[in-house]
């Protein structure tokens, strides 16, 4: 059984197969404005050829929204990986999308993570307290800000690099 988990804090796509790491692949997130959004979703329907800004395939996801899908997808505009640019989708290389396209069968688990925990690690409780980048952050303010130290701030969030926060990341608050 297929699995694909998105860290939003990393900008990465990781794909499993039988709990088997498959591919970890770099993505294109929502921007602030159109976040994309964090939860537990499942794969509803797969498109070849989409066309225009969806790249060379879809993965619909079963997000309940009034602002149209949302979905895992290629891109014409490659330069836009890594970023967080899109209305709320999830944005591969095409040939990445195509790698994992024809091992995700409709019903594939879809886990949208916001903090930086690895795949396969406990994700922070619900209510557990969260910080969201501003432009100008880092963690050294953070720390001092929350009363932590700045090793406190990096146990808890794992994989962050500290020297490129980006606006909208969230980060786990100890």
């Amino acid at each position: 059984m297929a699995k694909i988990v998105v860290n939003l804090a990393l900008r990465r796509l990781s794909f499993y197969v039988r709990n088997q790491p498959l591919g970890d692949y770099p993505v294109a997130i929502g921007k602030p404005e159109t976040p994309t959004p964090s939860g537990t979703y499942q794969v509803t329907n797969k498109i070849v050829n989409p066309g225009g800004i969806l790249g060379s395939r879809w993965l619909g996801l079963s997000i309940p929204t009034d602002a149209g899908p949302y979905g895992i997808h290629g891109t014409p505009h490659p330069w836009t990986i890594g970023k967080a640019i899109s209305n709320g989708c999830i944005r591969m290389y095409n040939d990445n999308v195509e790698a994992i396209f024809p091992l995700t069968p409709v019903g594939t688990t879809v886990e949208i993570v916001s903090c930086a925990a690895a795949p396969g690690e406990k994700h922070p409780a619900p209510g557990a307290r969260k910080h969201v980048v501003r432009s100008g952050d880092t963690l050294w303010r953070l720390s001092r800000q929350y009363g932590l130290s700045l090793d406190e701030l990096l146990r808890a969030n794992p994989g962050v690099d500290p020297l490129r926060l980006m606006p909208g990341q969230e980060l786990v608050i100890p």
